[in-house]
């Protein structure tokens, strides 16, 4: 009797945890992982200028002012206490209509001394975690100089026309999951 009672038991532990296991014990940080803000690009086509923002009332905006939207271009760290996370600040040139985006602060120091605004954080995205974004430079442009992608076709079709590869600006995912 006790052996049967002991076996049952068993059992019923060895289902459990096999039930854990396929619903997934879970941690915060992957928890946290899944928790991703999109980040929607504009492009401004009297300018060439592309836009990054994770807001919706700034995307709508944009677009009654004649910028065209062309859906997320990549996905940014939502909230979180335990996954290290990059800011993205943007800074603003009123002389030339640009915005630029940089995870280097020193960077952001040195525009805002040069006559940009500072934009502040614009952007949250994931330090160590997610894909490259590719910043590339075109020295030819008065305004939209610098462009971000995550995309290597892109990147590379750029390069081949004369833009400037300036390597990895941040990381950032490529789908809501």
């Amino acid at each position: 009797m006790k052996k049967k009672k002991l076996s049952l038991i068993m059992m019923v532990m060895f289902v459990g945890l096999c039930l854990l296991g396929a619903v997934g014990f879970g941690s915060k940080a992957s928890a946290e992982e899944l928790q991703r803000d999109a980040i929607y690009r504009l492009y401004n086509p009297n300018s060439g200028e592309h836009l990054f923002t994770p807001s919706n009332y700034e995307r709508a905006t944009l677009v009654n002012f004649g910028w065209k939207d062309e859906g997320v271009g990549f996905y940014g760290q939502g909230y979180t206490k335990t996954i290290k996370v990059a800011h993205v600040y943007r800074v603003y040139n009123p002389n030339a209509g640009d915005h630029h985006y940089t995870a280097n602060y020193d960077e952001v120091q040195h525009l805002v001394k040069v006559g940009w605004h500072d934009d502040n954080i614009a952007l949250v995205m994931p330090y160590s975690l997610g894909e490259p974004v590719y910043r590339l430079y075109n020295p030819n442009a008065k305004a939209g100089a610098h462009h971000f992608t995550q995309f290597k076709y892109e990147r590379d079709h750029l390069i081949k026309v004369g833009w400037k590869d300036e390597g990895i600006g941040f990381n950032a995912y490529s789908s809501f999951k």
